[in-house]
């Protein structure tokens, strides 16, 4: 695929995720079962989560060294479990009502704060990844690398966010 193509695609996917996500939450299906306690979908979003940041990490550290095809199968598997994560908050998400922040005080604000951050990088980040992720399959390494600076501290933020949020709204599941 040229990179025109692939720019149309990524821009495609990168608008048409936060939309679905928006309309699938907002549009509740009536008397849906899985067969399953869809209240265990945050631990399991939350634990992908922790899994990306650590590959993330491992990633980084593993290019640093110079082992590009471990730093590979960690990216690859980052955005993996990124997407795996994307698919089990929009059943949750979809199939219960939110879960509204109970704590008070200065916590109040941080929770926010972190929400906020967490919500509008993590629709930000679905287009950096994908640019990233399809320099590297092209074997643009320069583009590669000069995006990757920008994407990995952003995916990792993240990532770590979203955990951040789970453990301030676990006394409200």
């Amino acid at each position: 695929m040229n990179e025109r193509n692939a720019r149309y695609l990524i821009i495609a996917v990168s608008g048409l995720i936060p939309v679905l996500v928006v309309l699938l939450i907002y549009l509740k299906p009536a008397g849906v079962a899985l067969g399953f306690d869809v209240r265990l979908l945050p631990a399991l979003n939350a634990t992908l989560n922790s899994m990306t940041a650590v590959l993330l990490v491992t990633g980084y550290v593993m290019i640093r060294k110079g082992r590009r095809h471990t730093h590979q199968l960690c990216m690859v598997a980052a955005v993996v479990l990124s997407a795996l994560f994307l698919i089990s908050y929009v059943i949750y998400h979809w199939l219960t009502e939110p879960t509204p922040f109970g704590g008070s005080g200065w916590i109040r604000p941080v929770y926010y704060f972190i929400l906020i951050s967490h919500v509008v990088l993590a629709a930000g980040i679905v287009p950096l990844v994908l640019f990233t992720l399809f320099y590297a399959t092209q074997q643009r390494f320069d583009r590669h690398r000069r995006l990757a600076r920008i994407t990995f501290p952003l995916w990792l933020y993240v990532a770590v966010s979203g955990v951040a949020v789970y453990l301030l709204l676990r006394p409200y599941y």
